[in-house]
């Protein structure tokens, strides 16, 4: 098996092209990857798009745009920062001439001659005289490209404040707590001004720093190399044993062969043709899984990479600001750790060989005897950082009794959210409104809808999304302090009832569409659908809901009429069906923030945790989950409709 090389340790290596980086630009999302690789992959995926704002990372899949967006996607890759820490760790070989960043902004190239400590801006000899000249700018520090590239820990003290990626040239002074996010004073003012724990990073980086250690990251990078690479060492026995089962497969057959050869010589072709066949299909398989470990590998590294030159060269604010973003990327590569461990499976190969042997010349030779394929999933632990199920609890905690306005009809909360800020938001299905509530669970106020509202999701800061039941409509709405204001009307296909955000922009909504056919699409906030799927549901499915995991790869659908849930991935294929005897009538799902899935039985009155231990047992319709302080809260479809249940996850 010419597979990829498993043992490499050169230095920073792109996540694309597996090679030492050549012009490494760095996204928001902190990956880099070389300038050519990002700008191919950027036309691959702006090819058949005519308008496009931003890209997708191609190993988290957020989404990413250029700071200058009317500019031409074949120049975007120039648009994205350079990652000078990375640039400096490079071997002396591999580093590449810097170009001004001034002229790039222009649309032309020219060698750089120096850098300016204060502008953080490459510049070229012409670009240096004219800035020189600036009367703001004849205090500012300027290095020469030589000085730049010398070491590690003159480009950490360049680096010294931090930049806001939103706001470019704003140095991050504060952290907000209730959306774990750096940010500066613009952000401050726009987003997190109604936070409640929003910190001077000056005050409080010892304590933050300390619950944050980077030689704990560092440790947790390396170890989830290591399961990566353990992953291509089974592929590559799996495909090893699986050669050899290729070469025997004709064992069996030449047992019968004296009396029935010329019809057997024929089968023995046909069975090592179709074995060679499927052989090579898994060993491309396996060497793309392989080459997709090597890429992770790679961007684990410059992970660790970046964050190892900051513990040791670094300021206490650099070790923090990557230690809070290299924490955030450790769970996603546990999950893509834990998925490639699933696709680890070993093959056999049987030939069936077709009986009575008397009548076998009368066979046509499909009925002679066939190649069977036999696939079984490796057992393999895999040792995560994050919380096991089995050490998650339910522990009820309080039981809110709402006094809320009402048209005369009984409340009943189908949908709920937990909004930026600990504070909470329900739709009254049956009074036609939302209810927006403070973050100890008192009423702040209501606002109508037109329609009955079924679900809601968070989109941003300030918005949310209303699914509106049978009207084939979503209302988006805008959440300012204690004000709730109409924004815009969605209108679908069909008639969309769960609804849950898929990242910045986007969202997914499922619906029953006909014949027995329900069918979940990805869309974004203006409206316009990215894809759709359709998903057996026997009924009138009114009553689904949907959720999306963390990283944004898996999408979760129950059927409440055939007491099941369903597992997707972003392109439709489903993943798995969970419907055990217990489980009647599945309603609301939520994920917390260790992909951990709840999964509410109205009628079997428990809320399944994919797990034995977290059975609940009262009546519930929606739930939601606090990503950050582990608090889930259920709505009830029983008599006590008015009342939500608190839980603390233990």
């Amino acid at each position: 098996m010419a597979a990829a090389k498993i043992e490499t340790d050169d230095g920073p290596c792109c996540p694309i092209c597996l090679e030492q980086f050549n012009i490494p630009r760095q996204l928001p999302c902190a990956y880099s990857f070389c300038e050519n690789c990002l700008q191919f992959h950027i036309t691959t995926q702006t090819g058949k798009i005519t308008k496009l704002s931003s890209i997708k990372c191609p190993v988290c899949r957020n989404s990413a745009s250029p700071s200058i967006k009317d500019r031409p996607t074949s120049e975007w890759a120039t648009l994205f920062p350079v990652n000078t820490v990375l640039q400096s760790i490079l071997p002396a070989k591999s580093k590449v001439n810097r170009l001004c960043d001034a002229c790039n902004t222009e649309g032309t190239t020219a060698p750089a001659e120096g850098f300016c400590v204060v502008c953080k801006e490459t510049m070229c000899g012409d670009c240096l005289k004219a800035h020189r000249k600036l009367k703001m700018a004849k205090d500012h520090t300027i290095l020469s490209v030589e000085e730049l590239d010398c070491n590690t820990e003159n480009v950490m003290k360049l680096a010294e404040g931090f930049t806001c990626l939103e706001h470019d040239g704003e140095d991050i002074k504060y952290y907000c707590k209730d959306h774990k996010l750096p940010c500066c004073a613009t952000c401050f003012i726009k987003s997190h001004k109604i936070c409640s724990k929003v910190i001077d990073l000056k005050e409080e980086l010892p304590a933050l720093l300390s619950a944050n250690k980077p030689e704990e990251i560092i440790a947790d990078m390396k170890k989830i190399e290591s399961h990566l690479k353990k992953v291509m060492e089974m592929n590559e026995s799996s495909v090893n044993n699986l050669e050899t089962q290729v070469n025997g497969l004709t064992t069996e057959l030449r047992k019968v062969r004296k009396e029935i050869n010329d019809v057997l010589d024929k089968l023995e072709e046909q069975v090592k043709t179709e074995g060679n066949r499927i052989y090579k299909e898994e060993v491309m398989r396996k060497q793309e899984e392989n080459h997709q470990c090597l890429s992770l590998i790679h961007a684990v590294r410059n992970s660790h990479y970046l964050l190892e030159a900051a513990h040791k060269y670094g300021s206490n604010l650099q070790k923090f600001l990557l230690a809070e973003k290299m924490t955030s990327q450790l769970h996603s590569y546990y999950n893509l750790v834990g998925e490639k461990y699933e696709k680890t499976d070993t093959i056999r190969f049987e030939v069936q060989i077709a009986s009575p042997l008397k009548s076998i010349v009368s066979l046509s030779l499909p009925e002679l005897g066939k190649v069977v394929v036999r696939t079984s999933p490796n057992t393999v632990s895999l040792i995560c950082s994050s919380r096991p199920m089995r050490d998650c609890h339910v522990e009820k905690v309080d039981v809110i009794d709402l006094k809320v306005p009402t048209t005369g009809y009984a409340p009943w909360y189908s949908g709920v959210t937990f909004l930026p800020g600990d504070r909470v938001m329900l739709v009254d299905h049956n009074n036609n409104q939302c209810i927006l509530l403070s973050s100890s669970y008192q009423v702040i106020t209501s606002h109508k809808v037109t329609g009955n509202p079924w679900n809601i999701c968070v989109l941003d800061d300030q918005e949310v999304a209303v699914s509106l039941f049978n009207q084939n409509k979503i209302q988006i709405l805008s959440v300012i302090g204690d004000i709730i204001r109409p924004v815009r009307m969605i209108t679908t296909s069909y008639n969309c009832n769960g609804i849950a955000a898929a990242g910045k922009g986007e969202m997914v909504v499922n619906g029953f569409c006909g014949n027995k056919k329900s069918q979940w699409s990805l869309i974004n906030t203006r409206g316009d659908v990215q894809c759709t799927h359709q998903y057996d549901s026997p009924g009138y499915n009114y009553l689904n809901y949907i959720a999306v995991n963390n990283m944004k790869t898996r999408v979760y659908v129950s059927v409440h009429t055939k007491n099941s849930f369903l597992c997707f991935d972003m392109d439709g294929k489903k993943l798995f069906t969970y419907s055990p005897d217990n489980l009647r009538c599945t309603m609301g799902i939520a994920v917390d923030r260790y992909d951990n899935i709840y999964i509410i039985g109205t009628n079997s009155n428990n809320l399944h945790q994919l797990s034995p231990d977290g059975s609940v047992q009262i009546g519930v319709m929606s739930i939601c989950i606090h990503q950050r302080n582990d608090i889930l809260i259920i709505t009830n479809d029983k008599d006590e409709s008015r009342k939500l249940y608190v839980y603390q996850l233990k």
